[in-house]
Parts: structure tokens; sequence; C-alpha cells
């Protein structure tokens, strides 16, 4: 059979870029031996021709969405073990073409720290998760590729009385939860993970080693909120730990529509942000199954922490809350350890070791993130629980955690990440599901755009804010060849906003190349 001339050329196009791809996969790979000046790199160093290749490339993508056949794979995965690994990986992708997507092996919503259009490298820290902690000066030190979990199971292991205020997921990376801010249960004590960063390794597109001395003030500000793979691979973070008491206190009420739910998280919207700011309760909607069988309905989990004991916290609930009827059975007091657990939903009674384990849980998923500044009105809520009740919505979440205390109190411009005073809660939209193909993506995807947009008239505008950390390519994408100004800053606005200008002259100046870049990086601008 003979090929048309459309075919012949396509095929051969189609081979010349393999052979290409090769031929940059071995210069790249040769140039890391040459400069290592051995071959122990190569023992850390991954192409698809490894048996241990798609394995090291799964070990940490969470949403099955970006672990697809067509899922774009990277020509290479180094593990680095020491920092000079690091320098010379960047110094040979620049030399060779490739770019390089830097993955501290958490929770990546639309997969930009493993995947690209163009060819890449993944420097994985997987091996960079030292923990260092320091109980007499209440600081540690922790690499960005450990883990909330391992992070905070050292902590606890040195003291009863020390914490850190970051996410309650613990198979998220350090790396990048710190570097978009980074919120959990007590941020409203002690305000976001980045905001306690006080020191930090990093190595620049020059392969220059920094600390916060060497590196300046203006880029450290950046990489704290500003999303740090825009501006160099950070290596290692220095945080101040807050103390927290030697018993604290959780508790989870429930509440469906037919027990005036409605209501409930009507009132809550006006008092969450004013609460004592020892006193963190989110919320979590979904669909469950109603007491009417064969029928479904909407519940609201009130989960909080108090930090203190229940006796405290009882008549505190009864002055700022009462509509939610707390009671003493509802509380259980625990070391704040031990809440990590509660809050990640393990069953009670499990040992801090459960912390160690890095596996994420796998599915497929799509998120999106807004900030309320005025409570939704009781028909807003009703249209909320329309849509959780439509049958795509069988699996989805949306999870309100609330602002005020020291987030109100510390200015949007200390660093990077803006969303401060003004804000009552934040909220992060989820829908989970396990079909395979890409119509079903589109259905479940497309149920969640359609929440979304029900939410605009709810949520803060001009622009309407997102949260970094959940990245949402929806809201705009960068030209990844030529990236502008003008163009990024549709989604920039929306992340960073007043902070957006000051975070590009802080990349040009590092950047000037882009070379630390993905979809929606910060575009370097001359001035």
């Amino acid at each position: 059979m003979k090929l048309s001339v459309s075919s012949l050329v396509l095929a051969l196009l189609f081979s010349f870029l393999l052979e290409t791809s090769a031929s940059t996969d071995e210069n790249f790979i040769q140039c890391l031996a040459l400069h290592s000046g051995n071959d122990s790199i190569s023992k850390l160093i991954y192409t698809s021709s490894n048996s241990s290749y798609s394995s090291i490339l799964k070990s940490s993508i969470r949403n099955t969405r970006f672990s697809t056949p067509s899922t774009p794979k990277p020509q290479v995965i180094v593990t680095p073990l020491l920092v000079s690994q690091i320098q010379e990986t960047l110094n040979c992708s620049q030399k060779h073409g490739l770019q390089v997507r830097v993955r501290s092996g958490g929770h990546d919503y639309e997969g930009l720290s493993y995947a690209s259009p163009v060819p890449f490298v993944i420097l994985d820290l997987i091996n960079f998760r030292n923990i260092s902690v320091d109980v007499e000066n209440n600081f540690a030190w922790v690499q960005s590729g450990a883990t909330l979990g391992e992070l905070y199971y050292w902590i606890a292991n040195k003291s009863r009385t020390l914490g850190f205020p970051a996410g309650v997921c613990p198979t998220i990376g350090v790396g990048g939860h710190f570097s978009g801010g980074g919120y959990g249960t007590l941020l409203r004590k002690y305000g976001l993970a980045a905001d306690n960063v006080i020191d930090a390794h990093l190595i620049d597109v020059k392969g220059r080693f920094l600390d916060r001395k060497s590196m300046g003030e203006d880029l450290f500000w950046a990489i704290r909120g500003g999303g740090g793979a825009s501006f160099g691979v950070i290596v290692e973070w220095k945080i101040q730990l807050v103390p927290v008491p030697s018993n604290v206190t959780v508790f989870t009420v429930n509440k469906n529509l037919e027990q005036n739910a409605t209501k409930i998280l009507h009132r809550w919207q006006y008092v969450a942000d004013k609460f004592d700011t020892d006193l963190f309760i989110r919320v979590i909607l979904s669909a469950v199954s109603s007491s009417q069988k064969g029928n479904r309905t909407v519940q609201a989990s009130f989960n909080s922490l108090y930090l203190g004991g229940k006796d405290k916290l009882l008549p505190l609930m009864q002055k700022s809350f009462p509509e939610l009827g707390l009671v003493s059975e509802d509380c259980t007091e625990m070391s704040w350890i031990q809440s990590i657990l509660y809050f990640a939903g393990f069953p009670s009674g499990l040992s801090p070791d459960i912390l160690l384990n890095r596996d994420p849980s796998i599915t497929y998923f799509k998120a999106k993130s807004d900030y309320v500044k005025n409570p939704i009105p009781e028909v807003g809520l009703e249209g909320i629980w329309q849509r959780l009740l439509e049958k795509e919505a069988a699996a989805a979440l949306l999870i309100l955690s609330p602002y005020g205390g020291r987030m109100n109190e510390i200015s949007e411009s200390s660093i990077p990440f803006p969303h401060r005073a003004g804000n009552i809660y934040k909220i992060q939209h989820l829908v989970y599901w396990t079909e395979e193909g890409t119509a079903a993506s589109e259905k479940y995807m497309s149920w969640i755009r359609r929440l979304y947009d029900y939410m605009a008239p709810y949520v803060s505008k001009s622009p309407r804010e997102a949260y970094i950390n959940y990245r949402d390519l929806d809201i705009g994408t960068n030209n990844i060849s030529n990236t502008s100004y003008s163009q990024a800053s549709i989604w920039g606005t929306k992340y960073f906003k007043n902070n957006f200008e000051r975070l590009v002259q802080v990349k040009t100046v590092v950047d000037p190349a882009n070379f630390f870049r993905n979809e929606q990086s910060i575009p370097p601008v001359s001035y």
C-alpha cells in the first residue's frame, strides 16, 4: 500500500522528533555524568527504558486525570541526593533545551509539577526530606521533599506543646505547600505556613545556593506565597514553631437539611471569623443518604479544633454559636498530634507513625476555590443544595474554612498571599469520580464548572480571587513559548491581586529568560 505524500511527511517528522528527543536525552545524561565527575548520579536518573521509570513517575501522582497514556511524560526523572546534583540538573537542562519541573511529592491539582507540553525533566525532591527540630529555640529546618505528615510527626516526637500552622492532609509535599501560602486549622491563631517561614535555601537559575541574606528580601518575599517554583528550586525551609496546649479539643457535629442545616450554616457565616482565635470551625458540605429511604439530603459537617479544654469550649460555644447545640458528648480532648490524625480522617487510637506513610490516595478529581466577603443568603445556599443533589455530585464536597483572627492582622503585602482582612471564609470546591475516559471526566468537570458559575454572585469580584495551591487551569494559562504580562495577569491578579506586579518585577530580575515556568508561572517583563 502506498503512503500519501502527507502521511509520508508526518511519518518522517515523527521519526525525526523521536530521534531528536533520544539525542537530547542522551546529551543531557552525558552532561550530568560529566559534571558530576563520576557515574554515581546514573543511579538517580530514570528514563522510559528504565524498569523503575513508571513507578517513580507515579509515586506522587494523586490525580488520575494526569496519569493516562496521553499525559505528556518527562524525558528524564532525576532524584538528586545532593545540592550539587540539583545544580548540575539545572545547568544541563539549560544547555540542552529541556524545561525543568520541580516536584516535592504532594498534591498537584493540575499536574503541573510532572507534565509539560514541551520536552522536560522532572527534578524530584523525594530524597530531600530531612527534618531537624530545635525545641529550645522553637524552630525547625525541613527539606522541600518532606510531607506535612512527616513534619508533624517529628515536631511531636520532640515536644507535646509545639506545633506548626499548615495543612490537614499529611501527604501534602512541604515545598509546594509553603511556597503557595499553606493553611490549616491554626490559621486563625497563627496565620499561614508561609507567614511562619524565617529562612530558606534556594538554588537559582544560575545554580547559586542562596539563603535569606544572600537572596535578598525581595526574593525571600516572593517565594513565601508566590509559588516558589517560579523563582528557583527551594531546597529547605526554616520555620518558626508555635505553642499549642498539651491538650486540645475536637468535635464534628453533622446537620442535614431536615435538622435545620440551612439556618445554622447561614448563622455560621456571621460568627465563624469572629470567634476567639483559639477556635476554628470549618464546614464540609456534601450529599448523603436521607433517613427517608431512597432519598438524598445535604449534610453540613461542623468540624472544629479548639486550643484548650472542653470546659472552656462549651461556654464559649454557648455564647458565640448556640445554634449548633454543642454538648459535652460531642467533644474529645487529645494531644495536638492526635488532632492532626483526627482532621486527616484516621480512625481514633492510631499511632502517629501513620503520618510517615507517604502513599497518597489516588482518584480522578477537579477542584476550584473562592473567597467569600459577605454572607451568602439562605436562597443562595438553597441553590448550592440543588447542585449538590445532582447525580454528578455524588462524591462532591465544598469545604468552607473560616478566616478572621490573625489573618485579619497581617498585611496583604507582607508576603505575596493577598487574601487577608475582608474575607470571612474560603471555599474549596471538589468533585471526585472513578469512571475512566474523557467523556466521564468532561461530565464531572462540567458539573463543577456549572457550580462555579452559579457561585459568582456570592463570592469575591474584580478580581474573583483564587488560591494558588488549588491550581485551576480554567482560570487562564500562559502561552508557554511566548508568555506576556497581559496574558498572565488574567489569572495572576486572581491569585495575587496587587502583589502580582511586584512578583513580576522579582521574576524579571532573578529569572529573565523565564527558565522556571509552567502554564501558570509568573512571566518576566522588561521595564
